[in-house]
């Protein structure tokens, strides 16, 4: 990195910035969501008291981290820095946002990030995904609070948050499945393998531009089923964006008023370490569904667990056994389906949710636990079941019915269809 760049850099988080931006705390009553940051001040972030992350300038790969120097530069959270693979602590739950193919206003659906009129943020479109696991870059956090009780639980680099044995373990997973991370928001983005099947899994080193930092950024439902809008802050600085580009020298900038969703990393990688398989997640990533040679581990607390399936939401469907249905077989196109099928989950008993949790991670499988443990859906889940599995076969996708014979549900007869169909509208 020249001199010149890092000096842009740190011009973007240091004191200079302050004077620039004591005006500015205003500007986040403008927004959608009402507010962008807690505290929702912007000098307050951009203070070099409060940043997250501390780099040399130009450094790459491993030990760049830094705590003092003519080239340390802090960088507030908003700057979305990866250091290390373990500052992504692992979660489960939802909904969250996920941003990662965010910028461009081309492909089948609008996924573009548009400048404010002043550049601080980017109004992006980002997909809805209503239940699954998901992963967070702790040093992005955009509530301090809870950034500093992730750190202490955490640790500073992630570590004691990571793998699927420690899945909600980070407080910041709590704060984002209660929907209090950030107050006005519907939901909030993170990152996730939930659209890997269409979008692929990509990476491109950009240099130094604008982008839009959408980690734990604020989101708002939008009349378009399944795209929310987040508005995510801007920083200044080499990124890298989750697709690979053919010609980086003319695609790592969108031009007009068009910015990626970007992170970056000095090793280069700004996703999770996909060494182990990820219970409840889709695809090639995720672990396997459940097949007869599993078995439930001593100490498993099976009668939590069915407990937990048999919680009913509004429309008296065991939301569970729904969700596992659709959540762990879909793919991106049919993240309406599985919000139907898990949109009851997050009113279930907290405990039952942690322990089919330990338990998919200790055996390590995916939507798996009813079976494991025996429990059993009543006659109006089943009907449900047997009409998202058929909504499934629609969209071209296999149900976890047709893979191991589990989770079929039952054909119903004319009134109970009926009803089924009026719950999963």
């Amino acid at each position: 990195m020249s001199g010149d760049l890092a000096a842009t850099l740190a011009l973007n988080s240091t004191a200079a910035t302050l004077d620039a931006v004591s005006a500015l705390d205003a500007v986040a009553s403008g927004s959608a969501t009402g507010k962008h940051f807690v505290p929702n001040s912007y000098k307050f972030w951009t203070n070099p008291k409060h940043a997250t992350t501390q780099l040399t300038a130009g450094c790459t790969g491993t030990n760049c981290s830094c705590t003092s120097g003519a080239d340390c530069v802090p960088i507030p959270a908003f700057g979305d820095i990866l250091v290390t693979p373990t500052n992504f602590v692992w979660c489960k739950g939802g909904p969250y946002a996920l941003c990662y193919y965010s910028g461009p206003s081309t492909g089948s659906q609008d996924l573009s990030c548009t400048l404010s009129a002043d550049g601080r943020f980017a109004n992006c479109n980002c997909f809805e995904v209503a239940w699954g696991a998901y992963f967070v870059d702790m040093n992005a956090i955009l509530n301090y609070k809870i950034y500093k009780k992730t750190v202490k639980v955490c640790g500073a680099d992630g570590s004691a948050c990571t793998g699927a044995a420690n899945v909600n373990k980070a407080p910041v997973c709590r704060a984002i499945n209660q929907k209090r991370l950030i107050p006005g928001a519907d939901l909030v983005s993170t990152f996730s393998l939930d659209c890997v099947s269409s979008n692929g899994l990509g990476q491109t080193n950009c240099g130094q531009a604008p982008y839009a930092g959408c980690m734990t950024a604020p989101c708002k439902k939008t009349g378009t089923k399944g795209i929310v809008s987040c508005s995510c802050p801007t920083y200044t600085g080499p990124y890298q964006v989750g697709v690979t580009l053919d010609d980086p020298a003319t695609q790592c900038t969108l031009g007009g008023d068009l910015v990626w969703s970007a992170a970056f990393s000095p090793e280069g990688t700004t996703i999770p370490p996909l060494t182990a398989c990820i219970p409840d997640a889709p695809g090639g990533n995720g672990c396997p569904l459940f097949n007869d040679t599993m078995t439930v581990p001593a100490g498993t607390d099976c009668k939590a667990i069915c407990k937990a399936y048999s919680c009913k939401d509004k429309a008296k469907i065991e939301s569970a056994y729904t969700c596992d249905a659709t959540l762990c077989t879909g793919e991106c196109n049919d993240r309406d389906l599985t919000s139907v099928a898990c949109s009851g989950l997050s009113k279930c008993p907290a405990k039952g949710l942690a322990a089919i949790a330990q338990l998919e991670a200790a055996v390590g499988c995916s939507c798996c636990a009813s079976q494991l443990c025996g429990c059993a859906p009543d006659g109006t889940t089943n009907a449900a079941i047997f009409d998202l599995n058929a909504r499934q076969r629609t969209l071209g996708i296999t149900p976890q019915c047709d893979v191991n014979d589990t989770l079929c549900g039952a054909k119903a007869g004319a009134s109970m269809a009926k009803l089924a169909e009026q719950m999963l509208p």
